[in-house]
């Protein structure tokens, strides 16, 4: 892996480009006054070098954000307490990502001062399966299952041993592939393909 450049503006990221053949370019949201955001230079970027790989590496952990990333042709969104996994990201950046450092609670009686620091894992589409058309992740399809069933944020975090932060980012994922913003969209979308566990549907009311 070798590094071509370094720039702290838009546009200089842009001239690099045009002098080096790259393979991944690295962003922050976040660019100096009167420079087009990172968003922006992802999507200027891609236009000119189709085959660049665009990583972004931010402390903005907000779902629209993300979205927007992707949407300007980012194929990974990396959140800045991840940054130590910068490598792994380039390493699969063929697959649309996200990572976010792992918040698992440990259970009371298996805390203890020598149990491992949170680490940094990577929530990307393995494992995924085609429904109705859309690439969902075995974890993608659970989360629907259970918002299908009304689960709100914290419980989903309860029930599958994630932050609620973790949840949120799962969601806009879901959200940003089913091309829907609410959960009774996503819930009713779950319903059609058949995505309803069990659990739901035998509490259902026979009405």
């Amino acid at each position: 892996m070798e590094v071509l450049g370094r720039t702290a503006s838009s546009s200089a990221a842009l001239e690099l480009l045009q002098q080096h053949e790259c393979d991944v370019l690295v962003t922050d949201i976040t660019m100096p006054s009167g420079e087009p955001n990172g968003i922006e230079l992802t999507a200027k970027a891609v236009a000119r070098v189709p085959s660049l790989k665009v990583i972004v590496l931010t402390s903005d952990d907000d779902p629209r954000q993300i979205d927007a990333a992707f949407r300007a042709g980012a194929v990974a969104y990396v959140v800045k307490t991840a940054a130590a996994e910068l490598r792994a990201v380039i390493q699969q950046v063929f697959s649309d990502s996200i990572f976010l450092p792992s918040l698992l609670p440990a259970p009371a009686a298996e805390a203890t001062t020598t149990a491992p620091p949170p680490r940094a894992i990577p929530v990307v589409p393995t494992g995924a399966q085609k429904i109705g058309g859309i690439d969902l992740t075995p974890r993608e399809v659970e989360i629907l299952q259970l918002v299908a069933q009304g689960l709100s944020n914290a419980e989903l975090a309860d029930r599958l041993w994630v932050s609620e932060q973790t949840v949120k980012f799962h969601l806009s994922n879901v959200y940003r592939k089913l091309h829907v913003e609410s959960r009774a969209k996503a819930s009713r979308w779950a319903a059609v393909h058949g995505l309803l566990a069990h659990e739901a549907r035998d509490s259902a009311s026979p009405a």
